[in-house]
């Protein structure tokens, strides 16, 4: 019996659930603090020149695959390749599903500082304070489980519902309210004293603080940021009308995640300065250990924590949705499980896996594997060995397996002109395999 397969409703909706997969801690929390520690404004031009380069080719190749099929990232890779490039698509559904179960558990954290700052515990801390209740946070074994069930709940609710009824319909309500919460906040950051210092650090490129570790984090962040590798745009290609003009589509859900990647930078690195910080202070820790101080050290301090922490939230949210979508996808598609059997059963094992991911910062803190605790391990695995070489191999199959093929799709269905489409193809064939290889290198070194 032949299903016929859910489709975007609207061009708007398409393009807010893509980029609501794209945007997420990765822009409002990774970015910054990347920016911070890689020279400021050298970082952020070497970033936007690898979203043009490497991201904006690859978000172009999952989505044609996916709507080239209109089928989950295993078929898909299966029916426009061979059967031995499902491997790939299998490789993004088993990383999706790896990485939501320890992004719910970032995710929850977000949500505690969220009701931290609603009920302004947060607001006499000093930076050992703030230092203490993360540790308390996370080192307790069932609060932050307790959180990330919360999160993974709401996730529940969108998904289960399908692509329009859920994911459409809370995209285009979630990624407004995102970008107003962002706009918010970087309005009051650059207004504040001394502000101008951060803003200046940010924008003004110094080259000279440049080195080979400058540029892999740059291609890094790009490749990261984009969700790429994780088969959510496959997925969400899968559900495109092949009359759609797919570049124009793509190039406006890139230009979004930069847009909001950027803002995030504004509202972050001049706040730092305006408190009397370095850009790098806190590292990976800035979130939670660093910007609560600098909020409280502002005029209605709480009120702008607390929309920092729920505008982290509805970005960790649009791309969880996304993932979980991948792995519901597969599994529907594939198995032919209802919808709300795949949701739920999914989220439960999920859930089952982040539960040692959580404890891996309080009770399990002593206890490693490869020498690294398990959030650390399933972290490293996916970000730098999994991610990378699933981007190798989709630049590799659509730039030299499909090839002329997938020109055609882009040049016919996709009206992009021929010369931009060579253009493409050469980037997919030699350029982002490289680019995307070295990260793998380096993560290999790690």
């Amino acid at each position: 019996m032949t299903q016929t397969r859910s489709q975007w409703g609207s061009r708007l909706g398409f393009i807010m659930a893509a980029a609501g997969s794209a945007v997420g801690l990765g822009n409002i929390w990774k970015f910054p603090y990347m920016t911070g520690e890689n020279g400021g404004g050298a970082f952020l031009v070497l970033y936007m020149i690898c979203i043009v380069v490497f991201g904006l080719s690859l978000v172009i190749a999952e989505l044609l695959i996916g709507r080239m099929a209109q089928k989950t990232p295993v078929a898909a890779f299966r029916e426009t390749a061979g059967r031995g490039w499902s491997v790939v698509g299998g490789l993004a559904i088993l990383t999706a599903f790896v990485i939501l179960s320890f992004y719910i558990v970032v995710a929850g954290w977000t949500l505690a500082y969220t009701v931290f700052e609603a009920t302004g515990s947060l607001s006499t801390m000093n930076s050992e304070a703030l230092s203490a209740t993360f540790k308390q946070l996370t080192g307790n074994p069932w609060q932050p489980v307790g959180y990330a069930g919360l999160f993974m709940l709401v996730c529940v609710a969108v998904v289960i519902s399908g692509i329009g009824s859920g994911i459409e319909r809370a995209s285009k309500l979630l990624m407004p309210i995102l970008f107003v919460l962002l706009v918010v906040l970087v309005v009051r950051a650059v207004t504040l004293p001394g502000a101008q210092a951060g803003i200046a650090f940010f924008i003004v490129p110094d080259f000279s603080k440049v080195t080979s570790d400058t540029v892999v984090a740059a291609i890094g962040q790009a490749f990261f940021s984009l969700s790429l590798g994780m088969g959510a745009m496959v997925t969400y290609g899968s559900y495109l009308s092949r009359e759609r003009n797919l570049p124009v589509d793509a190039l406006a859900v890139v230009g979004l995640d930069t847009l909001i990647a950027v803002l995030a930078g504004f509202m972050v690195l001049p706040a730092m300065f305006a408190a009397g910080l370095e850009p790098g202070d806190g590292g990976a820790g800035t979130t939670f250990l660093v910007l609560p101080a600098v909020f409280e050290a502002m005029p209605a301090g709480s009120l702008f924590g607390f929309v920092f922490f729920v505008l982290l939230a509805v970005a960790a949210l649009t791309s969880a949705i996304s993932l979980l979508e991948a792995v519901v996808c597969y599994l529907t598609d594939e198995f032919r499980i209802g919808r709300v059997a795949a949701t739920v059963g999914t989220a439960v094992a999920c859930l089952l896996l982040a539960i040692p991911s959580s404890l891996s910062f309080g009770p399990l803190a002593k206890h490693t594997l490869f020498g690294q605790k398990f959030f650390d391990l399933l972290d490293y695995v996916t970000t730098w060995i999994a991610l990378p070489v699933g981007g190798i191999l989709t630049a590799l199959c659509v730039g030299w397996v499909l090839g002329p093929r997938a020109v055609t799709a882009l040049t016919n269905q996709g009206r992009l002109a021929a010369p931009w489409a060579g253009v493409w193809l050469f980037v997919l064939r030699f350029i982002a395999p490289v680019g995307i290889g070295w990260i793998l290198i380096q993560g290999l070194i790690k």
